[in-house]
């Protein structure tokens, strides 16, 4: 009984340590609801311009290329835990850039074409 017990009370302190651990990670890891969401929007805009044919494959995996190429850096800004004003602006500057690119390849006359049914 002692031995259940104790199995007990060494898991439950188990799950409270990682659980604090983790919290503590979160609180550490600089956010910026402004970039993510500006990423999630540009990433439905890539999508919907595949679905409604307006982009190729082409454009498609470019601009997705450039997608990832701003989450690295953002990745790479935020290893050191902060996230400065600069940095912050250069990722702004970047998702500028790729919004025009989204626009521009979206209203272009190429076209994905359509399948054969």
């Amino acid at each position: 009984m002692k031995t259940t017990i104790s199995l007990l009370l060494a898991s439950l302190a188990l799950i409270a340590g990682q659980a604090y651990a983790e919290q503590g990670a979160r609180q550490h890891r600089p956010r910026d609801p402004g970039v993510n969401q500006r990423q999630h929007n540009q990433q439905h805009r890539i999508k919907q311009g595949v679905h409604s044919g307006q982009l190729t494959k082409e454009e498609t995996r470019d601009l997705r290329s450039e997608q990832k190429a701003i989450r690295q850096e953002e990745r790479a800004y935020k290893a050191d835990g902060k996230l400065t004003k600069e940095e912050r602006k250069d990722l702004h500057q970047d998702m500028n850039d790729l919004s025009k690119d989204i626009y521009q390849e979206k209203h272009d006359a190429d076209v994905r074409p359509k399948a054969v049914k």
